[in-house]
Order: structure tokens, then sequence, then C-alpha cells
């Protein structure tokens, strides 16, 4: 598409109108998009379309999504949470000034639990947002209007973020790719906690040449491009892979049907490997660990407002708040000593090896009106995101990661993996990441959604 609208072929306009059509026949299926802005979008393109095609940007006027929890400037940005209702911020994130920088053309804001606390995508200002392949199932969270939007056509590219697996989870459940990219690679707005290595922003995308030019379009200028190193120029030599595999990380469990599907892949696409091994970091103290900074990084952000409107901020993150203001600054030192450690033991493990692969997820679906699994069985609001574990855990050895698609189950639901690279490197994971779509070879195209 980008290709077209270089050559000429399609105006702005054009992909505007079509993705606008695609949007208001499919999207009340699955409620992805709750926020539209195509009048905002339109002005955009014109102003695009008067520059000459080399003054355009990587994107060149391709139309994108933005989740609802980052600020677009006179566009309705609620944070999924009814506090918001209302709110139009005047000024955009400066990661969103960045993309449009590049020829991107926000149209839409995709549907995010509140604050983004949780795996399942809901709040009450929108409702639930959907999986394409299945609507009795959520498209998962927090960025999970931004995957469905990609997996139901949408959307071309969606821009998503991650503390806990958002952007892996929803893009498991869909199909979908997606990058957490290394610490500062993408920067954006952060009004208290600028340099928090917990909270990443990144892209997803349907196959992983979409993704790195998301991604490129994304970056701060020194990050190292992601686009050539997908190109047909960068092959992968299986045999001289060095691979490490998990089921678990060690750390947490995982359903029989997961551990059955990753035995799959490892099988049909792993065979050809030379050097091979179960094996994983040290991520001892992990959940300890997790629960403390994440708390932490709450009560930062919003004591204030869960003071102010208590009783209409969901209940999993009032407990989430008040986790954080009662933590000692023990418990502080403590965590951050043993992130450190992580961090550290987790680069000292990845020079034995190119990738680390573990599943992206510990299900493949949770129904839709399910809060947390296991919220319908009395489950404790205190767990309302350990079933995300095999997601955090790799968030706290701020290594990089790409979701990739490798397969489905019985019931043809997508199932993903995690490819988790080495420190800072993006490039050669997405070279390998690209090895692996290849052998792998799935239909990436958008589906209608499936009842």
């Amino acid at each position: 598409m980008v290709a077209m609208l270089q050559s000429g072929e399609v105006t702005i306009e054009d992909t505007l109108n079509a993705v606008q059509k695609r949007v208001s026949s499919i999207d009340k299926s699955i409620n992805a998009l709750p926020t539209l802005c195509f009048d905002r979008a339109h002005k955009q393109a014109k102003i695009l379309q008067n520059k000459p095609v080399d003054q355009r940007g990587a994107l060149c006027g391709l139309p994108v999504t933005i989740k609802d929890l980052t600020d677009v400037s006179s566009v309705r940005t609620t944070y999924g949470s009814s506090v918001f209702t209302s709110h139009i911020p005047e000024k955009s994130n400066q990661l969103v000034t960045r993309i449009e920088r590049h020829g991107g053309i926000v149209y839409a804001k995709s549907n995010t639990p509140e604050f983004g606390a949780g795996g399942i995508t809901f709040n009450d200002v929108f409702g639930i947002t959907k999986n394409p392949y299945n609507t009795a199932l959520n498209a998962g969270g927090s960025s999970g209007g931004a995957a469905a939007s990609l997996a139901s056509g949408c959307a071309w590219l969606s821009h998503g973020s991650d503390m806990a697996g958002s952007l892996r989870t929803p893009a498991s459940f869909c199909g979908v790719s997606s990058l957490r990219p290394s610490p500062g690679t993408i920067r954006s707005d952060s009004l208290h906690l600028p340099f928090d290595v917990l909270g990443a922003d990144g892209p997803m995308a349907r196959d992983l040449g979409d993704l790195a030019l998301f991604a490129d379009a994304m970056r701060n200028n020194y990050a190292p491009r992601m686009q050539q190193a997908v190109s047909t120029h960068g092959q992968t030599n299986s045999a001289q892979l060095k691979v490490a595999i998990s089921t678990d990380l060690g750390v947490t469990t995982v359903t029989d049907e997961v551990a059955d599907l990753f035995q799959r892949f490892v099988d049909a696409h792993l065979s050809k490997v030379t050097h091979v091994r179960r094996a994983h970091p040290e991520l001892g103290g992990v959940h300890a660990c997790f629960d403390t900074l994440r708390a932490h990084v709450f009560a930062v952000g919003l004591e204030g407002i869960v003071d102010a409107q208590r009783s209409t901020i969901k209940p999993e993150v009032v407990w989430n708040v008040e986790h954080g203001i009662k933590l000692t600054s023990r418990q502080l030192r403590e965590a951050h000593q043993q992130q450190g450690y992580i961090v550290r033991t987790s680069a000292e493990f990845m020079i034995d090896f190119d990738v680390l692969i573990c599943p992206a997820s510990s299900v493949t679906g949770v129904p839709a009106e399910e809060r947390y699994p296991g919220a319908h069985s009395g489950l404790a609001i205190t767990e309302y995101y350990r079933w995300l574990a095999i997601a955090y855990a790799t968030t706290m050895t701020t290594l990089p990661i790409i979701t990739l698609p490798v397969g489905y189950t019985d019931d043809g639901l997508p199932f993903a993996v995690q490819l988790i690279g080495k420190p800072w490197g993006e490039e050669a994971l997405f070279r390998i990441a690209r090895h692996f779509e290849r052998l792998v070879d799935l239909d990436c195209s958008p589906i209608d959604p499936q009842t």
C-alpha cells in the first residue's frame, strides 16, 4: 500500500475511504475502534498529499490507529476510563507526532481496558472488544482493539503498548505480530515516570515486513532501522542458529493445549537447528519483584485519580494503586535489586543464544465476558494479572521481543510464540523472526469476524 501511495496509483484519500468503509461494516461485530476521527484524518491527508512524495515520510500517508491510552490532539482520549469520558487533549503524545511526521494518518483510537490494566479489553466507556477469530472470546489486552482491528482488516498498522504482555497477549489471541522494543528505542511521553522500563510502546501488524515498517516510523533517530533487517538480503541459516526453548520459563504454568501447540512448533520448525537447548534465564523472585514495581507505577500515576474517583474505577485498578501506596522503602529497594539481577543474568544468558523462544500466552483464549481467567470461579482479585506471567517475566528482562503467530488450535484460534533477542538486538531479532515466519508460512490476510 505504501508503494502504491508512493507511485500515485492510489491517493491518501483512497486509503481513508477504503478503511472507513471496512470499519463501518465490520467493527460493530468486534468493537475494536470505538473512537473515529476521519474528519481530522482527511484534513491531514490533504496537507500531506500536496507535498512531494519524497517529503511524505516512510508511511507516505498510510492510515494508522493509536491506542486509547495515548493522547492525540483534538481527538477524544479516555484511557478506557469513565473518569475521562469527555477528555479531548490539546497536544499529541510525542510518539504520535513522530508517527505523523513519518507520514502516518491517524483515523481511530483503539479500545483498551481501564488505564490498560489487565489482559482483557473491556471498560465502562465502550464495552468489550471481541476476537475476530471467535466473537465469543475477548481480543485480549490491553492492546485488544489494536490487535482485533488488524486481524479484521480494519487497520493496516496499529500502535500498542505493553507492561505485562499488552502487546503480546492480544497479538497471540488475534493472530498478528508485535514488537516490544528495548528500553528507550521507542520513546513516548510519561508525566511521572519518563524512564520507566516496565512499560513500552510498540508496533503491531499482520506480518513482519509491516511490523518493521511501523517500528521504523516509531523509533527514535538513534535506534537501528528494522525494515532493512527483514528484507530478502538478510537470510538466516537454521543450522547456525543457537536457540533456547522453554514452555513455561520455569516460573508459571501453561495449559496442556498451549504446551502441545508449542511442542508441535518445535518439532516442525526446529528440527534442522543444530544448537537447540531447553533453557531459560534465572528468573527467581520475578513475581514478587514485578508485583512491587507494577504497583509502584500504578500508585505514582493514579493515586490522585483513585482518591478522587474511587467508586467509578474498576476494583482491579484500585487494588493495584492501594498496593503501591502501602509499599515500604525496603520492598522497593529489594525489587529494584532483584530486577537488576534479572536484567544482568538474562543478558549473560543470551550470550550463548541468538534467540529464546517460548509461548506468548499461557492460554489460547478467554471468554468475552470474563474479567480475568478464574474470576467467575472466585479467584482473588490479587490474581487478576498472574495468568500473564509468561509475558511479564520476559518484560522484566528488558530484552526485545517479537510476537509471531506460528499455528492454530484445533478450533481455529491462533497460537503465537515470543521470540526474545539479545540486549538491544532488534535488528538481528527481526532477521531471525523473518526466518521463522517464512518457515511457518501462515496466511496473514485479514478475516471477517467469526461467531
